[in-house]
């Protein structure tokens, strides 16, 4: 698995419709009180995030819904993957586990689901499904990119 892969299937997700990227912009304040709530109440959270991160947690979420919303405005794969890698490799450098992101996106398929139109919600899905997908390949990349002496898989 490598990078070009990630961005030849991340070139596969269809750009959300301006109807879809308003409502999603409208509802992000209450998604990301809803989502950080949910994610506090975990009784896993330390182990997921490490000690004393809620704070870079709630900063991780919020600039996730402004990093998605960008994304839907003007979709762009390659700027996709690379922001992806980049987060992984920033938040496990500061202790958050890999199982975190699939705990996240879990999270955020359950709160955008709720809040959302069913159409809205369809459109958006795909991304999150993507990225749920590809979580191991996220972690491979960005651990060997940290330890580049680590042979790519």
């Amino acid at each position: 698995m490598d990078k070009s892969y990630l961005i030849q299937s991340a070139g596969l997700l269809k750009q959300v419709s301006q109807s879809a990227l308003l409502e999603f912009q409208m509802n992000t304040n209450k998604i990301l009180g809803i989502m950080n709530q949910r994610m506090q109440q975990r009784k896993d959270l330390d182990a997921l995030i490490g000690k004393d991160n809620l704070q870079m947690m709630f900063d991780n979420h919020a600039n996730h819904l402004r990093f998605m919303s960008s994304m839907f405005k003007n979709y762009n794969a390659n700027v996709m993957v690379e922001t992806i890698l980049w987060v992984f490799g920033a938040y496990q450098s500061h202790g958050f586990q890999s199982n975190y992101w699939a705990a996240q996106l879990n999270t955020w398929i359950e709160v955008l689901k709720s809040e959302l139109t069913p159409g809205t919600f369809n459109e958006i899905y795909p991304f999150y499904e993507w990225m749920q997908v590809n979580i191991p390949h996220f972690t491979s990349l960005s651990n060997n990119s940290q330890n580049p002496n680590q042979p790519m898989h």
